[in-house]
């Protein structure tokens, strides 16, 4: 999910590169169209899609906001893709995908590093952290969970470095590097914090 996008990019071609049959799916682009804010959309992609060996979702972001006026409709409408909707990939996925499958999930920063304008984005990633804790032990037929925690990425300084003054990017090359281990690997329950 999210194949067209800033990691997306990168990912997609070193996945061919190694081997990997990938089907991009995503709201406005890619071979499959998925809203991850609808379940019946991600029940109606895995349909499509059939018995896939892995998931990476790298799509959907938290909004900017601001605490003073922020209010529990808003963080929730936050969370709806980014946090539910990677939910919905594992939960509704392992009942669709092969045996041995693997989920690469996506977080940040802010889980770990509270930042102005981003209590959405810090909950969201904090609860995406306990997520796949508590999935790796209770996923069934030797399937993984991960997530990938990066900071500013390197391909999209120019766009947000305003909004983040003197964070680190992750360089795009290590950033790859961590969904490639993901996917490749053998670990589960991992929480990969790429903070450059």
């Amino acid at each position: 999910m999210g194949g067209a996008g800033t990691i997306g990019r990168r990912l997609v071609p070193a996945l061919r590169g190694r081997g990997h049959e990938v089907v991009v799916a995503g709201r406005n682009s890619g071979e499959v169209r998925v809203d991850l804010s609808s379940h019946d959309s991600i029940e109606n992609m895995y349909r499509e899609v059939g018995a896939v060996d892995g998931v990476v979702c790298i799509a959907a972001h938290g909004a900017m906001d601001e605490f003073e006026t922020l209010t529990s409709d808003a963080l929730y409408d936050n969370m709806r893709a980014k946090f539910f909707g990677q939910v919905d990939l594992v939960l509704t996925g392992q009942h669709h995908c092969a045996d041995g499958a693997s989920f690469t999930l996506t977080s940040g920063i802010f889980a770990d590093e509270p930042w102005p304008h981003v209590t959405g984005g810090g909950v969201i990633s904090g609860a995406l952290h306990s997520f796949v804790l508590s999935a790796a032990i209770e996923l069934r037929r030797k399937m993984r969970i991960n997530v990938v925690s990066p900071t500013m990425v390197g391909d999209s300084v120019d766009a947000f470095a305003e909004y983040f003054p003197g964070m680190r990017p992750v360089p795009m090359n290590e950033l790859v590097d961590h969904y490639l281990h993901c996917v490749e690997g053998e670990g589960t329950g991992q929480i990969i914090r790429a903070y450059g």
